[in-house]
């Protein structure tokens, strides 16, 4: 695969041998985007090891430079942060550019509506057609003031509030990103920040910030809901962070190892936070072979090793309850889906429409076009399984310039007639860049 960095690089995934190894993914891009974010808010220098080095923490890691933090990666790996103190933050000279970030623009939202700068936010041309309303509107109301494109869309210009307005908020939709942005609104704002959630969501922000001395707390409610309340004005202390490997990029493996007949591997060190679990649950409801081994706790957060065998799936209708738990995950389960015995039904998916790209239209044509039997829904996919016999193939796959679709259709390679064609695999390197690399070693490329 060689393109330069303004051309397309195209790439055909073909059916594999078995897979066997031990591998590791890289780490959890939730937690290293607010690794760098809260290490820059606090007084002395932080520690992280095992951040992810994909295009959009490293657009974070810009981003918190440009307003004042000194953040530097030596030569082992290890990144070392200097943080300017809640409230620090500085002024940029410049826009932001985010790349293709939504994390880090509506994160960063969030910390700069509560400091006294104005900052402009560009991106991508995917970033630029993602909706920022959601995040906006609770923000506004906390005394932040934006000048957006059409459609709250990016570029966008943005003027914080010192002091903001605490704000007592209740999510319309579940949402680990506005969440996340309104509490870190919330530390440089006086008083009382509350937030009513419910339906829960990864809660990467909420152990974060108690480990870095917040004054946060969270109770459960009888109907599942989760009330998350933040004292202001926070002085942070410095940490020394361990990221996890992220268990969004151990999907993909994960699923090649189920569906490649004869098929063994271990990924090593995977987050195995329950928020984030929901695709490990959906796999072994479709029969899936996926043991847990050495759980441990490392830095806040659930961690183990998977070993993951060659699998005979079937279809399933999952509750979308579980949507908040594996969304991200979704386009490889649908490839996971279109190999499984009878249909699979998938709902409640709206949230997918406003990704990277359009999951559910994206991925349906994809499918469609290496033969597999796709229904369209307004909130997701219905999905008529080979009964584990090789797709079709074909191709070229159009991408949208979405890191998951072209890894979820890698996949589909793997357990292809003809192989995948897709039609640009640079996006990848935004959340994984030794994608190939790591198929390279489990033998999936020769």
């Amino acid at each position: 695969m060689t393109a330069s960095p303004d051309q397309p690089a195209p790439m055909t995934f073909t059916a594999a041998p078995p897979l066997a190894g031990a591998i590791a993914v890289p780490g959890d891009k939730s937690i290293s985007h607010r690794s760098l974010m809260l290490s820059a808010l606090a007084v002395g220098e932080s520690r992280i090891e095992g951040l992810l080095e994909g295009e959009d923490v490293l657009a974070t890691a810009d981003a918190m430079r440009a307003m004042g933090a000194d953040i530097r990666r030596e030569e082992d790996g290890i990144w070392h942060v200097h943080g300017v103190g809640v409230g620090g933050l500085l002024q940029p000279q410049t826009a932001l550019e985010m790349g293709n970030s939504g994390t880090s623009t509506r994160l960063l939202m969030g910390l700069i509506a509560s400091h006294a700068i104005t900052v402009t936010f560009t991106g991508d041309a995917s970033l630029s057609k993602r909706p920022m309303a959601r995040v906006t509107e609770p923000l506004s109301r906390m005394g932040a003031s934006f000048t957006t494109s059409p459609d709250e869309r990016l570029p966008l210009t943005m003027r914080g509030l010192c002091p903001a307005v605490p704000l007592d908020y209740r999510l319309p939709v579940a949402s680990a990103q506005v969440k996340s942005a309104i509490l870190l609104a919330g530390l440089n704002a006086p008083g009382i920040t509350r937030i009513v959630e419910p339906i829960p969501t990864r809660d990467h922000s909420e152990r974060m910030l108690k480990g870095f001395g917040a004054d946060l707390n969270v109770e459960t409610q009888s109907d599942g809901a989760r009330i998350i309340t933040l004292r202001g004005e926070a002085e942070l202390k410095p940490q020394s962070i361990m990221v996890p490997g992220d268990p969004s990029s151990a999907a993909f493996p994960m699923v090649a190892a189920l569906l490649v007949p004869g098929s063994r591997i271990t990924i090593m060190n995977v987050g195995l936070n329950a928020t984030r679990a929901g695709l490990i649950e959906l796999l072994r409801a479709m029969g899936g072979d996926i043991v847990i081994e050495n759980p441990r706790e490392v830095g806040g957060e659930p961690v183990g090793d998977l070993t993951v065998s060659a699998s005979s799936l079937k279809g399933i209708e999952p509750d979308p309850a579980l949507t908040p738990s594996m969304v991200d995950e979704y386009p490889v389960a649908f490839v996971a889906a279109a190999l499984a015995e009878g249909r699979s039904v998938f709902r409640g998916l709206e949230e997918l429409r406003v990704k990277e790209s359009d999951r559910i239209t994206t991925m349906a044509e994809g499918l469609r076009a290496i033969g597999v039997t796709v229904e369209e829904l307004e909130d997701g996919l219905i999905i008529d399984g080979s009964g584990g016999a090789l797709l079709a193939g074909g191709g070229p796959i159009a991408t949208k310039l979405d890191h998951r679709i072209a890894m979820s259709f890698a996949v589909a390679g793997l357990v292809s007639k003809s192989g995948v064609a897709i039609d640009d695999m640079r996006p990848v390197a935004t959340s994984f860049p030794g994608f190939t690399a790591l198929l390279h070693a489990l033998g999936a490329i020769a």
